[in-house]
């Protein structure tokens, strides 16, 4: 099969309608991610017994089983369970649980770092747990993780083709489509590919860059 560029001109307004779609399921599960990973990470550090270990159990089950199998259940078990979400939603929902479960051991690791001392000192001065929280741990347990945090944009990002699955339009089925139409399928997955590569390459990047000045600032 000959390479045919007027092929790729031709299917290449398709491609980038399924790559918005993929950016948009990546910011969208990205920020829930973020919300959700922080509230496991607080919740495991509950003084509820009961609290902390649902939330550790949930975090443990879902990092041990696989994504595409989380987004398959989580989209045919809506009839039993009398839910009606579109395909897409439902992929950025799972997507940003699957992920919350990860940010949060990050967030842990940053709440873990904060001194001793820092406590105590909140203690002595009768800061109550919600102002101690918001004004002295989160302000410094959240920056210096900020740049593990933000690497998990490349992996969602990396992932969002298992959306297919689902039949959620984003750019690997979208190439699937074309295939399967004009039985060429090697300028579509090629061309994938390619655009993967162009948004992923300088996001990673500007990540490396993020990183280096969070480490100059520490």
């Amino acid at each position: 099969m000959v390479w045919d560029w007027a092929f790729v001109w031709e299917i290449l307004p398709d491609l980038l309608r399924g790559l918005r779609i993929t950016v948009q399921a990546t910011l969208l599960g990205t920020a829930l991610a973020l919300v959700v990973g922080l509230v496991l990470a607080l919740l495991r550090r509950s003084g509820i017994r009961a609290v902390s270990m649902a939330a550790g159990a949930f975090v443990e089950f879902v990092r041990s089983t696989p994504l595409l199998v989380q987004l398959l259940f989580a989209f045919f078990a809506q009839p039993i369970l009398g839910v009606r979400l579109s395909a897409l939603v439902t992929g950025i929902i799972v997507l940003g649980l699957h992920y919350a479960t990860y940010t949060s051991e990050v967030y842990r690791a940053g709440i873990e770092g904060i001194p001793r001392g820092q406590w105590e000192a909140a203690r002595a001065l009768n800061l109550p747990p919600r102002r101690t929280w918001t004004g002295v741990v989160l302000p410094q347990a959240i920056p210096p993780v900020v740049p593990a945090l933000t690497n998990y944009f490349i992996a969602m990002y990396k992932d969002t083709p298992l959306l297919l699955a689902i039949g959620v339009g984003e750019v690997l089925l979208t190439a699937r489509v074309i295939g399967s139409a004009t039985f060429r399928f090697l300028e579509p997955i090629t061309m994938v590919g390619v655009l993967f590569f162009l948004v992923s390459y300088p996001s990673a990047l500007l990540l490396r860059r993020l990183e280096a000045r969070f480490a100059r600032s520490g």
